[in-house]
C-alpha cells in the first residue's frame, strides 16, 4: 500500500510523524503492506527499494528514532510480522483483540545498542508493557469495536511467520 503522501516542500517533523501515526492508528515503519507506511510520509513520496539509499535516509532516521522514543507509539511486529507502529489511543482496541495475534506480534519490540556498538531488538512481552489503566478501558470495548478500530487490515489473513529468524532477547 501506498502511504496517502504527496509531494512536500518541507521536512515532516517528530511531531508531524506522531500526529501521521495518530491518523492513521496502524503504520509500517517501512515494509509493503496493508497500512500506510511512515518512512515514505516522512520522505514525502514513495520509497523504491530501502529507505537506507533515499537521500532523505539520514532525516527519515532522525523521525523514526523520535517517533519510536514517544511515549505514546507502540513498536511491534503486529502487521504481517513486519515493525508496526500503532498510537496509543488503539492500545485498549489492542488489548481487547490481544488473543487474536501470537504473541510475538504483540510484544513491545526495543531497539538497543550495546557498549559494543551492536544494535539489538529487545521485546518486552505482552501484556507486561501494557499500562492499568490501559487493561481497564480495553475491558469497556466490545471485539467488533476493536477490530472496527484498529482498521480493515484485521480482516485480512495473516501470514505465516514460520521459518523467519530475528535476534530477539526478551527483557
Amino acid at each position: 500500500m501506498i502511504s496517502d503522501v504527496g509531494p512536500r516542500k518541507d521536512r515532516m517533523t517528530a511531531a508531524e510523524a506522531i500526529a501521521f501515526v495518530g491518523q492513521h492508528g496502524v503504520v509500517l515503519v517501512s515494509a509493503k503492506g496493508a497500512v500506510p507506511r511512515l518512512s515514505e510520509a516522512i520522505a514525502g513520496e514513495p520509497i523504491k527499494g530501502s529507505w537506507w539509499a533515499h537521500p532523505k535516509s539520514h532525516h527519515i532516521f532522525a523521525i523514526l528514532q523520535a517517533v519510536t522514543e514517544s511515549e505514546d507509539i507502540l513498536v511491534c511486529r503486529l502487521v504481517d510480522g513486519k515493525l508496526t507502529l500503532v498510537h496509543r489511543r488503539l492500545w485498549p482496541a489492542l488489548v481487547r483483540v490481544a488473543d487474536r495475534f501470537s504473541a510475538t506480534r504483540i510484544a513491545k519490540v526495543r531497539d538497543e545498542h550495546t557498549p559494543s556498538g551492536h544494535h539489538v531488538s529487545r521485546e518486552v512481552p505482552f501484556p507486561k508493557w501494557v499500562p492499568t489503566e490501559v487493561k481497564e478501558q480495553a475491558k469497556g470495548i466490545g471485539e467488533q469495536e476493536a477490530l472496527t478500530a484498529l482498521g480493515p487490515w484485521t480482516l485480512l489473513p495473516q501470514p505465516s511467520l514460520k521459518g523467519t529468524s530475528r535476534k530477539r532477547r526478551a527483557s
